[in-house]
This record gives C-alpha cells, sequence and structure tokens, in this order.
C-alpha cells in the first residue's frame, strides 16, 4: 500500500479534526471544505483513494498542512485537542470494523441519503440531520463519545450540533479508508517521517 495514500487519507483525518475544533468555536466551516468530506462519505465505490475527495490534492491542502504541523517538528507545541479527535476517530473505526451490523445498518443509513439528495442540497439543514443521527445511532454506541470542546453557547445549536457530528461521520470514513490503503496506528510512530515528507512534498506541489 503507498505511502501517499496513507499520507492523504491521513490528513483528510486531520482536516476533520481542524473543522470540528473550527465549528465548535465559531460555527462557521468553510461551505467547500464541508462539501467535500460530506462527498467523501457518499463515495462508498471510488476509482482510487483521490476520488475520494474529488480527484484533487487541493481539496486536502488544510489538512496536509494540519498533518504537517502536528507530526513534523518534535519541538513544536503539538495541540491536544486536535491528538485527542484524531485517535477517537481512529479508535471508533477499529470498533466499527468489528461489528458486521453496524457496518450493515451504516451501509444502509448512507443509502437513504443519497436517496434524500434527489430533494435536498448536500449541505442542507436535512441533510445534515440525516449525517448527524447516522453518527449518534450506529458510531457514537460503538465505544467512548468524541467530547467536543469549544463554546458552549455554540455547542448548544442543533444546527452546529448537526455540522459537527456530519463531520466526524467523515471522519470515519477517512479513518476506514486510512486503514484500507495499509494505515496503522504504529505507522504514525514509526513512518512518521516519510508521512511527513510526503505531506510537504503535496503542499509543496500545490503552492
Amino acid at each position: 500500500m503507498s505511502i501517499q495514500d496513507q499520507t492523504l487519507t491521513f490528513a483528510a483525518i486531520c482536516q476533520v479534526a481542524y473543522l470540528v475544533k473550527q465549528c465548535s468555536r465559531t460555527g462557521n466551516v468553510e461551505q467547500e471544505q464541508l462539501t467535500i468530506l460530506l462527498n467523501s462519505i457518499l463515495n462508498t465505490s471510488p476509482e482510487n483513494t483521490l476520488a475520494v475527495y474529488g480527484a484533487n490534492n487541493q481539496n486536502l491542502a488544510l489538512g496536509l498542512q494540519v498533518l504537517v504541523d502536528h507530526l513534523g517538528d518534535k519541538n513544536k507545541q503539538k495541540d491536544p485537542e486536535l491528538t485527542r479527535y484524531i485517535i477517537s476517530l481512529i479508535n471508533l473505526e477499529r470498533r466499527l470494523m468489528k461489528k458486521p451490523q453496524a457496518l450493515a445498518e451504516l451501509a444502509q443509513r448512507i443509502e437513504q441519503v443519497k436517496r434524500q439528495l434527489e430533494h435536498f442540497e448536500l449541505t442542507s439543514e436535512p441533510i445534515l440531520a440525516s449525517f448527524a443521527s447516522i453518527y449518534t445511532d450506529v458510531i457514537s454506541p460503538l465505544g467512548t463519545r468524541i467530547q467536543v470542546a469549544g463554546d458552549p453557547a455554540i455547542l448548544k445549536q442543533p444546527h452546529n450540533q448537526n455540522k459537527i457530528r456530519a463531520l466526524l461521520l467523515a471522519g470515519i470514513r477517512s479513518a476506514v479508508l486510512w486503514r484500507q490503503v495499509g494505515g496503522k496506528r504504529r505507522n504514525i510512530l514509526f513512518s512518521r517521517k516519510k508521512i511527513v515528507q510526503c505531506a510537504q512534498q503535496y503542499l509543496a506541489y500545490l503552492n
């Protein structure tokens, strides 16, 4: 399995973690970023890894930068909140893979969302609510819930709750993909240098 695919999928997990943090503090996520990640949930039979994210490296530029900042310079202060989200998503994905019933329900519910898209926009409230309920019903019961930190007033709003849960569902999708391309937790420790270099190369190419 290629280090490129592992880097891209791990960058996507990092991108989700960053956007969850941003949304929990401001209530805002760039529409384009949200669209890329929500589409990734629906793309269940991609031609290749990058196709899941719109076949464009630029769509993961934010995640690639977060990855470099987070796994790169050892002396740089790391963000414990992002680390917690990333590890929690990877752990939940492991639990999901051990539950065939949950996987079957997940696939079925995603198909329902695809049918809803005949009537609603991808980032509309009904679709966000559907993604959020999939996360709450299928993913949350699998293990320790991800405690999202942020501004309590923002986190109380149902619209923001739905957005954050939809993003976390996209994080699970990327964690599934990361494992499918050979990603393992030990890679983060032992292949860190290679992953960071690969991310830096992608970013240099994009710039």
